[in-house]
């Protein structure tokens, strides 16, 4: 049976411990470029004990950014500062990796500390894209561009080139973000895609969008490199995406190439009510991993040491990912280690040994 603190292969990659870091925006980039302040945020993760380290959604092109601040790797420039914070983070034992993001008609808005609504063209906004002219809703209220064929080709190409600069900067983990409202979760929901053509319509031509793109970036990622998907679940909402369609998508990406799908839910729709409860987004990891026979993440208010051991020795997930508990404290793999009594199954570094 497996736990928390047992390692855990995916390809030619293994974990030391099934605990991850989840990608979380620190909105803290100059025109896309990582600083110091990654180096640490990431790296203390690392130093903390995670098994995996995840950079936040990494934008495919500036016109793909949530805000301004959002990291980027649209660019060569963005490579070598990475491939710093990516060395910090192996050297302490985590596997370092990138979502790979189109924030499609929720881009161009102000910082969340800023209020997070979208920004006028003329104070720093830009024109949004989206496969149909619907907006998100107050307080993004922007109507979108809705995608042509040719704007569909261009931004899958800057998936795929934005893989090929991830491996150059030495990520070994890819994930393409299909969740939380951002482009490619807006294709697959039927609430923000209206499409009559190839792209809309039927789950088929829904899904088309990141069916392509996957294929896109499978050819350049490498094959022993894992490789994997955030889905939104559930839009929470009557007449939108359902689990049912996420269990049929993710045989789909399986069948792609894709080795795992980290399962959110969510930010499709203003207005839906989500019941937000801990570890509520556990049962979704536990279906797809069972009825669609791929490796999943379950991410979602997992905050204790026990609750995150019991879903993986339950088989709900493969992998936990953790983000605001990561943020309260750096080191909770070594704090969850000695409440479950494993206090040798992680390391601190030896500048911080006598502590632990």
């Amino acid at each position: 049976m497996a736990h928390l603190f047992e390692s855990f292969t995916l390809k030619s990659v293994t974990l030391r411990n099934r605990i991850g870091v989840s990608p979380m925006c620190m909105y803290s980039s100059d025109d896309g470029v990582a600083n110091d302040w990654h180096l640490v945020h990431l790296g203390a993760r690392a130093a903390g004990g995670a098994g995996l380290v995840i950079a936040e959604a990494t934008a495919v092109s500036p016109e793909g950014r949530i805000t301004l601040g959002d990291a980027g790797i649209w660019a060569d420039k963005h490579v070598e500062p990475l491939v710093r914070i990516n060395r910090f983070v192996k050297q302490h034992g985590a596997v370092p990796g990138i979502q790979l993001a189109h924030a499609g008609r929720k881009a161009g808005a102000a910082r969340p500390w800023e209020g997070g609504a979208h920004l006028a063209d003329d104070a720093g906004g830009w024109a949004v894209i989206a496969p149909s002219a619907v907006a998100f809703g107050a307080p993004l209220d922007k109507v979108p561009h809705a995608m042509t064929e040719g704007d569909i080709a261009r931004v899958q190409g800057d998936f795929v080139a934005a893989a090929r600069r991830s491996l150059a900067a030495g990520y070994e983990w890819v994930e393409l973000h299909a969740a939380h409202g951002y482009l490619a979760h807006s294709f697959l929901s039927p609430t923000s895609n209206r499409r009559t053509d190839r792209y809309g319509g039927s789950f088929e031509n829904r899904i088309r969008f990141l069916i392509e793109t996957t294929r896109g970036v499978r050819a350049v990622w490498p094959e022993p490199l894992p490789f994997t998907v955030r889905l939104s679940c559930t839009d929470w909402t009557e007449d939108g995406w359902t689990i049912d369609e996420s269990v049929g998508l993710a045989r789909r990406l399986k069948a792609e190439g894709v080795d795992l799908i980290d399962c959110s839910s969510g930010g499709g729709v203003a207005t839906a009510k989500v019941p937000v409860g801990p570890g509520y987004q556990v049962p979704f990891a536990e279906r797809i991993r069972r009825d669609a026979g791929i490796a999943t993440a379950a991410v979602g208010l997992i905050t204790d040491a026990a609750q995150a051991d019991a879903i993986v020795r339950e088989g709900r997930a493969d992998l936990v990912l953790l983000a605001r508990a990561f943020l309260r404290d750096p080191q909770w793999p070594l704090h969850a280690a000695n409440t479950l009594g494993q206090s040798g199954a992680v390391v601190p570094p030896v500048q911080y040994a006598r502590a632990f």
